[in-house]
């Protein structure tokens, strides 16, 4: 399980420099990143027909602020009162009948995302060939991005800077071969068998199965997504467990300024004696823009944990919403975010002074530079 104000003069100072450092490190890796060749010098005619591969990237951090002393149970922001660095990332990628993705990443984000902390794994996000034997059938063969769920490990992908209790407590990536097959104009199906979620290297014994049901036409986008397979061995002391996940993910651009996502899942842990646990959740997303300049985002997420697999404690509930602003300045966002998180079970959230909580809130200032 990956559980996890100071007065606005006193934030905005080191934060505008915090800016101007980013700022300004980018813009000169920009600069030695393009240098061109000299006309004097042309590049042999093969190696000018060769589609060369694409770098993108991004680096982001943020800084927290917790009315309640208590940080949100949620990935990826377990600071309080501190600026905090998020993920520097560079993917090298290539599309075409052979292709390939190397998406490499660093710093605290990363190690939540990717594991394997202390070892050269820890700074693998994705790295995966794919092969296109036709048009509408492409393989792909090693560590890719899950298709579980809406939101992503990647910070600018999101509307939320903070992410959600469904993403935090899904999957994040999968280790194994993939098809994904178009099925005419508007459907879509992957299959694949992977290694244990969150895994490179396969620890419990037997594969896990996954698939995607997709369907896109004019405003519309749908999903059904599933995730099946042994999470844990039988031992002397328990049996053997069998996860289930079947999650739903919808996108419908309403209007060319107001967009609107879902995301419903439910996850079950069979155990081979004894009775099945599960938890579920359900979140309702939009975001709405003003201009280039401002967009604005809202998530409202429920999650139901009778059995306490999330919170730890049976019978309870969380509702959470979140309001975020992006500015978008070039290739930087700057996002200020409020959240609210409220349980049904006292004790639920826990401050930095071991205090019992029903409900925590808190403040988020981000920066998201993407090249």
């Amino acid at each position: 399980m990956r559980m996890m104000s100071k007065s606005l003069g006193l934030v905005l100072t080191p934060v505008c420099l915090f800016m101007t450092i980013t700022l300004a490190t980018a813009q000169g890796s920009t600069e030695s990143a393009t240098t061109e060749t000299p006309a004097s010098a042309p590049l042999p005619a093969e190696e000018t027909a060769a589609t060369p591969f694409e770098i993108s990237g991004f680096i982001d951090g943020y800084y927290q602020h917790s009315f309640d002393k208590s940080p949100f149970p949620t990935s990826f922001t377990p600071d309080l009162q501190s600026f905090a660095l998020g993920m520097a990332n560079v993917v090298f990628s290539k599309e075409g009948k052979v292709g390939f993705v190397a998406d490499l990443a660093f710093g605290p984000r990363a190690e939540a995302a990717n594991g394997y902390a202390g070892t050269s794994l820890s700074l693998i996000k994705q790295l995966y060939v794919t092969y296109s034997p036709t048009s509408s059938l492409t393989l792909t063969l090693g560590n890719f991005s899950t298709h579980v769920g809406y939101e992503l490990i990647d910070s600018p992908a999101n509307i939320n800077y903070s992410t959600s209790y469904m993403f935090s407590n899904g999957p994040f990536f999968h280790t194994g071969l993939k098809a994904n097959l178009s099925m005419g104009e508007n459907f879509g199906l992957m299959l694949g068998v992977f290694n244990d979620t969150d895994t490179k290297i396969d620890e419990v014994a037997g594969k896990h199965v996954g698939a995607q049901l997709s369907y896109s036409a004019g405003k519309l986008g749908a999903y059904l997504n599933y995730i099946g397979g042994r999470v844990a061995e039988e031992t002397d002391f328990s049996p053997e467990v069998i996860g289930h996940q079947v999650d739903l993910t919808a996108t419908f651009q309403a209007t060319d300024a107001l967009g609107l996502g879902l995301n419903a899942t439910v996850k079950t842990l069979n155990p081979a004696t004894g009775s099945s646990q599960n938890w579920s959740g359900a979140a309702l997303y939009a975001n709405y823009a003003f201009s280039d300049l401002f967009t604005l985002g809202f998530r409202g997420e429920f999650i139901g944990d009778k059995d306490g697999l999330i919170t730890g404690i049976a019978d309870d509930n969380i509702t959470a919403l979140t309001l975020s602003g992006n500015f978008h300045i070039g290739p930087l966002t700057i996002i200020p975010e409020l959240r609210v998180d409220s349980a049904k079970q006292d004790a639920t959230f826990t401050s930095l002074d071991e205090k019992g909580l029903k409900s925590t809130s808190g403040a988020i200032l981000a920066v998201v530079y993407s090249f």
